[in-house]
C-alpha cells in the first residue's frame, strides 16, 4: 500500500501534528506500507527543533517532499495547487491520500481522481481563535468530499459540526510506558511542554509559580518550547526571580520526563506523555473552545483544568504534598493509547472504503 500524507507543517517544526504524522508513519513503515509526506517548506525559527531537517529523524524511509508556496496571502492556495500539480504523480500513484487538516489542498485533485480513496484528520482549531464561518464551512466541505475522517478531540463535533468516523487523542511510545517517575524527588520540579504562545498558557503557568514562591516554596521549572512569547516569559521569570530554565524546542522528550513532579501541558500529545510517565498534569485554557478541548475528553477527571493561576498554584502545592489517585487512573488510560493502536485505527478507516 502507498500512502500520501498532505500537511502544512512537518519536521523540523515541532508540534503535535508533526509528531502525530511522524510516529504514525514509523509504524506504517514497519508494516511494509510506503509513506510519502508533502509539506510546506518552513521558514519560521519559532518552532524549529535542533534538527536540520526531517531526514535527521532516524528514518530515511519516509519520503518527504517540500513545496514552496510563498507568503500567506489570498493567492497562496493557487500557488499550492500549482506546486501539487507539478507533483501530481505522487497523488496518481498513491493508494490512499490522507490530508492532515489541509483538505483544501486536495480539492482540485479530488475532481481529477474521483475514485481515489481520500481521508482527512482534523487536528485542532485555529490557534487562539474561535472558529469563524469559513473554518466551519471548510471542515464540513472536507467531511462531505472525503471518504472518511478522524477527529482529534470530541470538541470538534460541537464547534465545527463535524461528525467523526473516529475520535482519537493521539498516542504515546511503548517505551515511555516502561519508564517510571522518580519517587521522592527532593527538588520540587515541574516541566512545561509546548509552544510559547497565549493559547498554551505559558505566562499563566509562570504566574502560578510566582504565587507559590510568595508562600516560601521554590519551584524549579524546565520549559521546552519556542514561540513569540519567549522574551516576555524570560523577562517575567527574571523580574520575579523564578527558577526557570528555557530549554528550547526538542523533538523527543521521552528520556527526560522522569525527573519531574508535575507537568504544565495543555495539548493532547503532551498530556498523554505526561500521564504515561505518571506525572500530575495541570492544563490551562484561555477561551471557551480550549475549555471544551480539555473538558470533553475521557481523561478530563484525571487532570487539573483551570484558567486561574491561583487555582493552578493551589493544585501544584496539593499534588506536591499528597499522593493523587488520579495519576494512576490517568496512567491506566494512557497506556492503551499507543502509536501501534493508532495505526490500526487509520488502517481500519482506510480499509473500510
Amino acid at each position: 500500500m502507498k500512502v500520501l500524507f498532505l500537511t502544512r507543517s512537518f519536521y523540523p517544526n515541532v508540534g503535535g501534528v508533526e509528531k502525530h504524522i511522524y510516529k504514525l508513519s514509523e509504524v506504517l513503515l514497519r508494516n511494509d506500507i510506503e509513506v510519502t509526506i508533502v509539506t510546506e517548506k518552513s521558514y519560521s525559527n519559532y518552532y524549529h527543533s535542533d534538527f536540520a531537517s526531517a531526514n535527521n529523524l532516524g528514518s530515511n524511509q519516509i519520503n518527504v517532499i517540500e513545496i514552496e508556496p510563498g507568503r500567506n496571502d489570498w493567492f497562496k492556495k493557487f500557488r499550492i495547487w500549482k506546486e501539487l500539480a507539478f507533483k501530481i504523480s505522487y497523488i496518481k500513484n498513491a493508494d490512499i491520500v490522507h490530508c492532515h487538516d489541509v483538505y483544501f489542498w486536495y480539492i482540485p485533485f479530488r475532481l481529477l481522481f474521483p475514485l481515489k480513496r481520500n481521508f482527512v484528520t482534523f487536528h485542532g482549531y485555529e490557534g487562539n481563535k474561535i472558529p469563524n464561518f469559513k473554518a466551519v464551512f471548510m471542515h464540513k466541505l472536507a467531511e462531505f468530499l472525503s471518504n472518511g475522517n478522524i477527529c482529534v478531540g470530541n470538541f470538534l463535533e460541537k464547534w465545527y459540526g463535524t461528525k467523526p468516523d473516529i475520535v482519537t487523542y493521539g498516542a504515546v511510545d511503548k517505551k515511555l510506558l516502561q519508564n517510571k517517575k522518580k519517587d521522592n524527588i527532593k527538588i520540587k520540579k515541574g516541566i512545561f511542554i509546548g509552544r510559547l504562545e497565549y493559547e498554551t498558557g505559558i505566562l499563566e503557568y509562570l504566574k502560578a509559580i510566582s504565587n507559590i514562591k510568595k508562600e516560601g516554596i521554590n519551584i524549579q521549572l524546565d520549559v521546552f518550547g519556542n514561540g513569540s512569547l519567549k522574551r516576555k516569559a524570560i523577562r517575567f521569570a527574571k523580574i520575579n526571580e523564578l527558577s526557570v530554565n528555557f530549554k528550547g524546542a526538542v523533538i523527543n522528550l521521552e528520556n527526560q520526563l522522569t525527573g519531574y513532579n508535575f507537568a504544565f501541558v495543555s495539548r493532547y500529545l503532551a498530556i498523554l506523555e505526561a500521564m504515561a510517565i505518571k506525572l500530575a498534569v495541570l492544563a490551562h485554557y484561555n477561551n471557551k473552545i480550549k475549555k471544551d478541548y480539555l473538558e470533553m475528553t475521557p481523561f478530563a477527571n484525571y487532570i487539573t483544568i483551570s484558567n486561574d493561576p491561583g487555582i493552578i498554584a493551589k493544585e501544584v502545592k496539593e499534588r506536591l504534598e499528597n499522593k493523587d489517585e488520579r495519576v494512576e487512573k490517568a496512567y491506566q488510560w494512557a497506556k492503551k493509547q499507543t502509536w501501534e493502536n493508532l495505526a490500526k485505527i487509520y488502517l481500519r478507516l482506510w480499509n473500510s472504503y
